[in-house]
Parts: structure tokens; sequence; C-alpha cells
């Protein structure tokens, strides 16, 4: 018999093999958990047991679970997504569950014709039915947003159905418990619990947030982190206590905490707070679900896994795409969302550990059922990597409707020249648009928020609708005659995409990439980026430079310390340009910035700048500015013509010879 300390470490040991194996394979940690608790479970190694003290840590799992789901309510989210939340949200799950009911009524009169019993009644068809009717909203929002796909027509159906999801398990976790209730007892318990939760949910979120934000801040005035996490951690748990003394369940009070919490300023404080013991309790949890796994019985009724698998996968794939249909949806559009939705999810796990514990669900499916999801999540991946490829095969207007997009966009930009591509039109790209307009220099903008694309084209702006991620949208903007690319949000991973293939497909045209500090500059640099400019060194050397002129510092020299922390960063403003007054013994120690323009008769026409041997000098060439007026990226293979300017970066000396060798050989 194993000791406390040594069954800690050997759900540790599994977490941190199996979390690091799908991190290498590129899988969601979830599933990592699932298989460790495959191997460590009675059933494979039984180098652990399913205890009663394991299954109640794992509850707690839940538990922040159902908090971190209440801390992201949000209803003014809500109202704006009303349609496909409580439109194609709630008849997902209400069909599925109508479905189950169906199927299982069907199955059971079927087998009743050839004189074998069923013995699934319609109470366990709910159950079973709403465990199916959840989608994984972790594998899902995760490959999503790699694929910068959240704000798109599909993207947007997804998050609404997710969001409905995850709402519908809070009565969904009133529901079942009731249901293992006799046919009397079970309406005096669901009209029971529904009394106890709407008077709860009135008494807590009526005055309660009020009272929270009252506690929060006074916690929050002792200024100490741990005072604060012990409060968290607190109010959590007690309202669970508190919502399961009143016969409903520890999830629910969970759910209210986050609800309150997330009208208060403490909300992101929060959620940073709660994320370690959210992420390390939830995967115990699944630990916890995947040492129910028999493989022996799924080995036995391979074929019963089997169709498990796959029915359920193929009738939610078809039944969100009819409806995504239904409510609008584009034919392309809605087989996304259906193939995005056809998995089971982790809140399904949720519930159908609460319908073994109710004894709704025979022992003898468990594991079929178990494996049947854990599979269909398997294969999400795939689904998602390849769905693009499944809707060209099975709906031809998609290609269309892409087309017409892609022509919308090389419309805009059919007549730009020398423009300049900004991806993403926020608040800093549409900055950007208003500076490059103030100089007549023309932009043509990629945004993939609808809303936003049609406000500012109304108001006479050039941004289109496109996914500036994609090669097809960024050469229908014009990339190979475009003066430099601007990647204006920060998004790391979208930056990466873009850069990779601006590189690949323009690689002379500069891209200028916006993050929020500097941890990124590295990789984005790697990867192409003429220039990383990050958000808070700017905004720190702006505060600096004012501190510094207030208590007395000569301004020249306030420009010159800013400069110097600019210089490590930026290679397109380390140096500034010489004047008149910059002959001082320091300045000319300094980096400057020269423009050499090369004649007819300049003896590097028609050789490449590497051949020019300028790095000998220590002299960078920053960027080259060609006859007819475009800049270019300063390519070492870059062929030298009459008209060409060069902007050389380096000491004064340096310079002067840089520019004898580019002017006289």
């Amino acid at each position: 018999m194993a000791s406390s300390l040594e069954l800690a470490l050997l759900y540790l040991v599994a977490a941190v093999l199996s979390v690091a194996a799908c991190r290498s394979l590129k899988l969601p940690p979830m599933l990592g958990y699932l298989a460790a608790g495959v191997l460590i479970g009675p059933n494979a190694l039984a180098l652990a047991r399913d205890s009663v003290g394991v299954q109640y840590l794992a509850e707690f799992g839940v538990v922040f679970l159902m908090f971190v789901i209440g801390l992201e309510f949000n209803l003014p989210k809500l109202r704006s997504m009303r349609t496909l939340v409580f439109g194609l949200g709630l008849s997902q799950v209400s069909l599925t569950i109508a479905a189950a009911v169906a199927g299982n009524a069907l199955l059971a009169w079927g087998l009743a014709l050839v004189g074998r019993p069923w013995g699934l009644g319609w109470q366990s068809a709910i159950a079973l039915g709403a465990a199916l009717a959840m989608s994984s909203t972790a594998i899902v929002v995760k490959m999503m947003a790699e694929r910068i796909e959240l704000e798109t027509p599909h993207g947007r159906r997804v998050m609404g159905v997710l969001l409905f999801q995850d709402l519908a398990v809070v009565p969904l976790l009133v529901l079942i418990p009731a249901l293992g209730e006799s046919a009397g007892d079970m309406t005096r318990a669901l009209l029971f619990a529904g009394l106890k939760a709407a008077v709860l949910l009135t008494l807590l979120l009526v005055g309660g947030q009020r009272v929270m934000r009252w506690w929060l801040t006074l916690v929050a005035r002792g200024r100490s982190e741990e005072l604060f996490i012990l409060n968290l951690l607190f109010v959590t748990l007690g309202l669970a206590w508190l919502t399961e003394h009143a016969g409903l369940s520890l999830a629910l009070g969970a759910f209210i905490a986050g609800m309150l919490i997330a009208e208060t300023e403490y909300k992101h404080q929060v959620e940073t707070d709660i994320r370690p013991f959210h992420d390390v309790l939830l995967g115990l949890f699944f630990i916890t679900i995947g040492m129910k796994l028999d493989w022996r019985a799924i080995w036995d009724q391979w074929v019963v896994v089997a169709a498990m698998t796959v029915l359920p996968v193929l009738f939610k794939f078809g039944l969100v795409t009819l409806l995504a249909r239904v409510f609008g949806a584009p034919a392309g559009v809605a087989l996304r969302t259906g193939l995005y939705l056809a998995q089971a999810g982790e809140f399904g796990f949720v519930l159908l550990a609460l319908a073994t514990q109710s004894q709704l669900l025979p022992e003898r499916l468990q594991s079929p059922v178990l494996a049947s999801m854990v599979l269909s999540m398997l294969a999400t991946p795939l689904l998602i990597v390849y769905s693009n490829r499944i809707v060209m095969r099975l709906a031809a207007s998609d290609w269309l409707l892409q087309s017409v997009a892609l022509t919308s966009i090389a419309t805009k930009a059919i007549h730009a020249e020398a423009h300049v591509i900004i991806c993403g039109y926020g608040r800093s790209g549409q900055n950007l648009a208003q500076l490059l307009s103030t100089e007549q220099i023309p932009y043509v903008a990629l945004d993939l928020d609808p809303d936003r694309v049609r406000q500012a084209a109304a108001a006479g702006q050039n941004v289109v609708f496109g996914d500036a991620a994609r090669l097809q949208s960024l050469m229908a903007a014009g990339l190979a005659r475009a003066t430099a690319v601007v990647i204006s949000y920060h998004d790391t991973p979208s930056a990466l995409k873009i850069l990779r293939l601006v590189r690949e497909h323009a690689p002379t045209v500069p891209v200028i990439v916006r993050t929020l500090d500097d941890s990124d500059l590295e990789p984005l640099q790697a990867a192409g980026a003429t220039e990383v400019v990050p958000e808070a060194i700017e905004g720190s050397l702006m505060m600096a430079s004012h501190v510094l002129a207030l208590v007395g510092v000569p301004m020249r020299r306030v420009i010159r310390l800013v400069q110097d922390q600019r210089d490590a960063r930026y290679g397109l403003l380390r140096g500034y340009f010489h004047g008149a007054d910059d002959d001082t013994v320091e300045e000319l120690q300094q980096r400057r910035l020269q423009s050499v323009t090369l004649s007819e008769s300049s003896a590097s026409l028609g050789r490449t700048i590497v051949e020019q041997a300028l790095t000998e000098l220590q002299v960078q060439v920053v960027s080259l500015r060609r006859a007819h007026g475009n800049v270019v990226h300063p390519d070492d293979a870059l062929v030298l013509a009459a008209g060409d300017t060069l902007v050389l970066s380096g000491r004064p000396e340096t310079l002067a010879r840089a520019e004898a060798r580019l002017l006289r050989g």
C-alpha cells in the first residue's frame, strides 16, 4: 500500500511526463493527463488506486474550472453574441440531448423486438446526451488562436456555441443528480433544486457584487499577495461549500464566485492568481477520469467503442452544420463550424462522472463511453488541420466565396503602388493609417472584425476584410508591390506566420512588428522582422524623458540618453543624421546616419551590396530607396543602380570611407 507522499509523487511524475509528451506532439495537455490516468490506473499498471481522497481532491479541479468560467462570464459580450449563444448554442445542446433520448428509445424498441433487454432509461439517455453535447473548449480555442481564426465568421460561431455549452453546465449540474431519483421524487427534487438555485442566485447576485467588491478592496489594502491568494481560495471554496450544503453542487458555488468577481476591478489579478490551482487540480481530475478507463473492456467491445466514437461525431457535425445554415451561415462557414465542434469536451467528463455517481450510467458502458470521448478529442486536431480540404470537397461554393473575398481585397489594392500593408486595423493600425494619409502614402489594411471593417470602409478608409496570416490575402493586397508590411497587433504566433509568408514570397519587403514588450524580440528578428517595436519600452522611454527633463537634465542630454537606449534595440534608429551643431567630442564618437545617392558614374553600379564589403568598415546599410521611390529591404544580393539612395549607419570616419568606396571605388 503506497503512502500519501508516494501517491503524490506518482501523480506528479505521471503528469509531468504526459504533459511533456503532449507538448512535444503539439497536443492539448488534457489528453496527456487522461493517458497518464489510464497507465497508472487499476486497469493497466495498477500503480495507483482511485481512492476517495483523490476523488475529492480532483473535484476541486472542477470547482476551479467552473470558477474560471464564471470569471469569464461577461454580460456585454453575451449580449453582443446573443443570437449565436442562445440561438445556435441552445439549439445544438437541446437537439443533441433530444436525439440521445430518441436514439435510446429507438434502440430499446429494436432490441425488444428480438427479445433482448436494453436497460437504459430516458433519464440515463438525458445524462449521456448532455455529456456528448459538450465540445472541447481547451482544444478548439487553443487551435483557433494558433491559426488566427477567433475573429473569423466560423470562429465567432464556434465561440458562441462553446460559451452556451459552458453556461449549460450550470443547470445540468443540478439536473443530473435529480434524474437519479425515482419518478415522484425526481419532480420534487428538480422543483426544490430549481427554487433553491433561484433564491441563492438572487441573493448572491443582487447584493453579492457590492459585498464582494468591498471585501476584496479591504483585503487588497493589506498589500499582501499571500493574503490576497488565501482570501481568493476562501471565497471560492466557501461559496462552493455553501451551495453544496444547500443541496446543490460544489461547482455551482464556484461559478457564482467567479461571476461576482468578474464585475470587480480585481478580475485580471484574480485570473493570474487562480491559474496555477486551476491547472494543477484540473489535471488531477483528468487523471482520475483516465483511471476509470478499462482497456480490456474496450478490447472486448471495440465495435461498440468504434460506433460510439464515429456516430456522435458525425451526428454533431451534421447537426451543427445544419443549424449554422439555418442561422444564416454560408455553406463553407457552416461546415467549418460543424467540424470544429464535432468532438467531446472536458465538461462531458464532468457530467459523465456525475452521471456515474448518480447511478445513471451502467458499469458496462462507462469504459466504452469514456474511450469514445477520448478518441473523438484525439481526432480533433486532425479535423481542424484538414478542415479546408474537407470543406472544399463538400462545398464547391466555398471556393467561390473565398474567391469573392480575395477579389474585394484585390479591387482595393489594384491601383496601389509602393503602398504599406497594415495587418490589423485596431487603434495602432488606425493611427498609422492616419499618419500615412497625412503624408499621402497609400496603404491597404486587412482586418478580421467585420463590424470594424464595415464602419471604417463606410468612412472612406482603405480597409478590407481579410486574414493577413493567409498568403492569398497578402498577395491580393499587393504584397509584391508593397513598400512595407506592418503587423500592428500583438500576437507573436500570427506575426511569425506572416513573416514566414513575406520572406518566402517578397523577401525584399521590410516588415515592422508591434509587440507588448521585448520578450519575443529575438524570435521575431530571426524570422525576418526588419524592426520590432515594443510598446512597453517606448512607454518607459517617454516616461523617463519627461522625468529627466523635469528634474533639470538638459534637453539635449535627455534626447541623447533616450537615443542610446533605442540604439540597443532598433536597427533603423541606430544613429542619427549629422547636423551642424553635432561637433562635440562625445558626439563625434557616436554612430550616425548618412544618405549616399549613387550617380551614373558611381563605381558601385551593377554590383551587389555584399560586394562593397561595407561590414569591414563597420558600416551597416540600414535602408535603400530605389530611383523610382520604392524603399526596399537592403538584401546583400541586391544589385545597385543609378539613383539608388543608401542610408548608412556608422561612425563619422568609417562613413566617409564607405561613401568614397561606393562613389569612387
